[in-house]
């Protein structure tokens, strides 16, 4: 998934990337949910066939267009559940673009035809890390279908706002086209439901070709110039800077078929529920609270991690961040896959570097939260 919050024309970087189709088309239906419950609305938006596109021999497709709720006053999303309709499609992430931006976000739209938007974040980054706040409004990924949010808690939608909505298309799983479509069970913000948060947490893989693997793309230099090549000059500079945040030299970073970012919490949130992310070749995960310290509480073990079920994982008992408390993302890979699976066998060996392609590989702690 994440950010190339860098590589924009002027309306894009007012945006900067997010996720769904062209042509979408809205609707609002409404219907009782019981006397001693708020009534919840569906918001209904089913897209015009898109077929991916393949640029400069990359076999990804991130494309991002604007979606319209035409929400009139303040509402709660309370579940949520993404049609991909496709097995091209990696991931779909909807992001929310406030009242001040709806201008700039109808300009990028480009009259409904949408974007290229290799990235996350549909907010133009201000300063600091990008990664902190994601604006995102809900994530489909593998195996995820109806999605509710935890009991008591919804992601707020301001009237006025609009939705951008992204992509991801897998072309190693082919180029046909495919029409995805996306619901939204919301409530009147009158609900008193509790704000939830996302919050984004990379590690920058560096993984080298297995022992007895040969090949140009082996040499990580030469990796990181074919990712530019793919996704533009910038994406080099994305993996240096998720190396920096993780207090690396982008250089000459630790190799490995693992890796770890440790990175401040958000202090004064409570983190309900966890979703992890990696590409084809990931094998495990661990998210820690404080690692390294007497005090240290694992929050989330994926000690099998599979690409086609990409569930979250909902903490038993909500954990509250406090100042000074830091999170630990660890990944494991087996690069060995990349010879094995069908979608990565007859791709060139390469090192492993964090890319926006399903031939690439990240490590991702999607956190949703509350404050404390």
């Amino acid at each position: 998934m994440p950010t190339r919050w860098f590589r924009r024309s002027p309306a894009h970087v007012a945006l900067a990337g997010a996720v769904l189709i062209a042509g979408l088309g809205v609707g609002l239906t409404a219907r009782a949910a019981g006397a001693s419950s708020p009534a919840v609305s569906s918001i209904t938006a089913s897209g015009k066939s898109y077929t991916p596109v393949s640029v400069n021999g990359a076999t990804d497709d991130y494309h991002c267009t604007l979606i319209d709720p035409h929400v009139t006053r303040d509402r709660y999303i309370v579940s949520s559940q993404f049609f991909p309709n496709s097995p091209e499609v990696h991931h779909a992430i909807l992001s929310l673009v406030p009242p001040a931006l709806a201008a700039r976000a109808h300009q990028a739209d480009r009259n409904g035809k949408g974007w290229t938007c290799f990235g996350e974040s549909a907010l133009p980054i201000v300063a600091g890390n990008p990664f902190v706040n994601s604006g995102w409004l809900t994530v489909w990924v593998p195996g995820r279908k109806l999605d509710p949010e935890p009991v008591g808690t919804g992601m707020f939608l301001p009237a006025g706002s609009l939705v951008i909505e992204q992509i991801h298309y897998n072309l190693l799983q082919g180029d046909r086209p495919v029409r995805a479509s996306v619901k939204l069970n919301t409530v009147p913000a009158s609900a008193h439901l509790k704000r939830l948060a996302i919050q984004i947490q990379p590690a920058a893989p560096d993984v080298p070709c297995p022992t007895g693997v040969t090949g140009p793309l082996c040499d990580r230099n030469a990796a990181l110039d074919d990712l530019a090549h793919r996704f533009g000059p910038m994406a080099r500079v994305e993996t240096s800077v998720i190396e920096a945040i993780c207090g690396r030299n982008p250089a000459d970073p630790p190799v490995g078929v693992s890796t770890t970012c440790v990175q401040n919490a958000a202090a004064g949130t409570k983190i309900l529920r966890i979703t992890p992310h990696m590409h084809l070749t990931g094998a495990s995960m661990t998210v820690t609270l404080n690692p390294g310290t007497p005090e240290a509480k694992t929050l989330v073990d994926v000690p099998h991690y599979n690409f086609d079920d990409q569930r979250f994982n909902s903490l038993k008992t909500p954990v509250v961040v406090h100042a000074g408390d830091k999170l630990g993302v660890t990944c494991t890979y087996n690069p060995k896959l990349r010879q094995q699976l069908p979608q990565l066998r007859k791709q060139p060996a390469r090192f492993i570097v964090w890319g926006d392609g399903s031939s690439d590989e990240m490590c991702l702690a999607i956190i949703q939260s509350v404050r404390a």
